[in-house]
């Protein structure tokens, strides 16, 4: 056994070796952001699914901590400590452990701690370009290292953005149906509940708290929510706070007062979230189901585009790569362009690689503005055991 571990060590560091290379190559900065990280930082951007699966704890100052669940948001941090506020452009690599609790009998392709060997280009304002150079790398790095066969597939939260954007309905709306996008069942659950009567969705919320909840006043409504839940003898469990349960009661309160989403509307993100196929063609599709969005839809169908066409001139198959409207990410960070590489030996569960773009995270994390970026990364026990011939 020690034997064995010690030849897929050496196996891991030779592979790793071949990626750095090339993402070196890319003139990008190899970098060690450090393995525990504040954990206030990563539940507030990682998104409910995955806050469940972070290792958190407590040191003996009081302070609460995590291993890293990934390496991207460490990476911008240590972007903002080097750099401060200043709008500082820069590409980064690295190869380090990440942690994420897995479930008994989740099977050698998902372990607790992995490898990812990444990249992150920040502050850089071509999106397109970027993203573009972004996949392609990655795609290069992974051949270096023996890949011969993969898939792509691509999504695109900027198009949901400004389709939604481009339909008529309360801002908290835009905001809960985009927060759920990551989620396709509690999206349908959220969309079908807009498209009811108010007064059907109020039915599951206990008399007393609702007339307890103040519909402009977080505050008051958090009390309610512990109020309600120390009197009735129920223990606050599970990945949501109080003030998430407090506000998400008062958005459906101030819900009652809007008129629902007609059945036109519903139709219409239905039918976009329904485009699934090779990526070139769906973008004809786009131009068909959103023709009467106009300028609204115009610029992110563009965008989309030019990203196909600047992949196909560094060297990415866009052909054969597939693309979907309800593809996305576990991490909900993600504010546009998305992709994942995908093995047939592993399937859509196991991806060897993905990324996208975060254009928010910098600030969420500690900048005082938003800046441009996007970044991927691959994980390389998956890569090497598809590289070899023995995946799981």
């Amino acid at each position: 056994m020690a034997a064995e571990t010690a030849r897929k060590f050496e196996a891991l560091e030779a592979q790793a070796q071949k990626i750095m290379q090339v993402f070196i190559k890319a003139g990008h900065e190899a970098v060690s952001p450090a393995i525990l990280q504040p954990a206030g930082v990563f539940l507030d951007v990682i998104g409910e699914s995955l806050r469940a699966r972070t290792y958190v704890f407590t040191d003996p100052d009081g302070d609460e901590l995590c291993l890293r669940p990934d390496l991207t948001v460490p990476t911008c941090r240590l972007h903002i400590e080097r750099n401060g506020d200043a709008p500082a452009k820069a590409r980064y690599c690295y190869n380090g452990t990440a942690f994420r609790f897995q479930p008994v009998g989740a099977g050698s392709a998902h372990p607790r701690e992995f490898r990812q060997s990444g990249i992150e280009n920040i502050g850089f304002p071509e999106r397109e370009r970027t993203d573009a150079q972004t996949v392609a790398t990655i795609i290069d790095a992974m051949r270096a290292a023996g890949l011969k066969n993969f898939k792509l597939r691509i999504g695109d939260l900027g198009l949901f953005r400004a389709l939604i954007k481009a339909i008529d309905m309360p801002d908290r709306w835009r905001q809960m149906l985009t927060h759920l996008f990551w989620r396709p069942h509690a999206f349908r659950a959220e969309l079908q509940r807009l498209s009811r009567p108010a007064e059907e969705s109020l039915k599951s919320i206990p008399p007393d708290l609702r007339a307890a909840i103040a519909p402009t006043d977080l505050a008051r409504s958090e009390r309610a929510v512990v109020d309600y839940l120390s009197s009735n003898g129920i223990e606050a469990m599970g990945t949501r706070s109080v003030t998430e349960v407090a506000s998400n009661l008062m958005w459906r309160l101030a819900d009652a007062k809007s008129d629902p989403l007609p059945p036109e509307t519903v139709a219409l993100i239905e039918r976009y979230l329904a485009i699934s196929g090779p990526a070139k063609a769906a973008g004809a599709c786009f131009k068909d189901l959103l023709r009467d969005r106009g300028s609204a839809m115009s610029p992110v169908i563009d965008a989309y585009h030019r990203r196909l066409q600047l992949m196909t001139e560094m060297g990415v198959d866009v052909v054969h790569a597939e693309f979907s409207a309800e593809f996305g990410r576990q991490l909900e960070y993600y504010t546009g362009f998305v992709f994942e590489i995908v093995a047939p030996e592993l399937g859509r569960e196991s991806p060897l690689a993905g990324g996208g773009r975060y254009d928010d995270l910098m600030r969420t994390v500690g900048g005082k503005r938003d800046v441009p970026a996007v970044g991927g990364a691959i994980h390389t026990e998956r890569l090497l055991s598809v590289v070899q011939g023995g995946a799981a």
